[in-house]
């Protein structure tokens, strides 16, 4: 129980990566954010994972970088290294082949609220609250405001930035940062709820939907759907998609390939 990051991987190839420095309301520190590197690098060259949860031991999710770190060394190199780190982790998991689900049991702020709004998917308990809060402390939350913009409409997104206030569960629901907003009790099953459903289907299909979902975000119309065109056109030549096809057309449940 030592170790920053816990890793547990279960028979159906879901990796949990359990953020376990409690004390410190498990900190992005350097610690933090080199094993989460290291855990998802693991990941990505993982054939057979299915899906990616990130969770967190004790009362918060994240509270964003260590600052007892930050201020430890003022020198501008310094801080460029540590936020192109947490940006190299942040964009670890939009790369990845398989979704990732934030579990989300309790706070969630400035790089903390980055992470969330970063996962493909993200399932709150109600007792969880939302903040880009770095403003209150004289430093404008820039790199949360990255998938922030992209989770939340800008006038949402750009009162929190100012503001730091926080918001619940459920707001955070309203204004799309999360999937889910559950009781506490619930939201394990709620999270079981989304990985059953994608592991049950094709991973090849996740994965080329996955890669196209943000790509074709940054991209104008016409080329997004030339982009989407030929990925779904790859994917139609997929065992998998054959497959499903056949057997809708034959009335029957498919049999993915392995």
């Amino acid at each position: 129980m030592d170790d920053a990051l816990l890793q547990t991987r279960d028979e159906r190839g879901v990796v949990t990566l359990t953020m376990n420095r409690p004390a410190n309301f498990n900190a992005l520190s350097h610690e933090m954010l080199a094993a989460l590197q290291s855990a998802l690098d693991s990941v990505a060259q993982d054939d057979t994972a299915r899906a990616v949860v990130i969770a967190a031991t004790g009362k918060a999710f994240c509270p964003g970088h260590n600052l007892k770190e930050m201020i430890a060394t003022p020198a501008l190199a310094y801080y460029q290294q540590l936020f192109a780190q947490c940006s190299r982790v942040m964009l670890a998991i939009q790369k990845l082949p398989v979704p990732v689900i934030a579990r989300v049991q309790g706070i969630a702020t400035a790089a903390g609220c980055q992470l969330v709004a970063q996962c493909d998917l993200a399932v709150a308990s109600t007792d969880a609250k939302f903040a880009v809060s770095g403003v209150n402390l004289g430093l404008f939350c820039s790199t949360p405001s990255v998938p922030l913009l992209r989770n939340v409409p800008s006038k949402f997104a750009m009162e929190m930035l100012v503001t730091g206030d926080f918001i619940s569960a459920q707001q955070a629901l309203e204004r799309g940062l999360v999937n889910r907003a559950v009781a506490p009790d619930r939201l394990d099953a709620e999270v079981e709820k989304l990985v059953a459903s994608i592991v049950a289907k094709p991973r090849s299909a996740i994965a080329m939907g996955k890669e196209l979902f943000y790509r074709q975000r940054e991209m104008g119309l016409e080329a997004a759907y030339q982009l989407a065109g030929q990925t779904m056109a790859v994917n139609m030549m997929d065992p998998s998609a054959q497959e499903g096809v056949t057997a809708f057309t034959e009335k029957r449940p498919p049999v993915w390939p392995l």
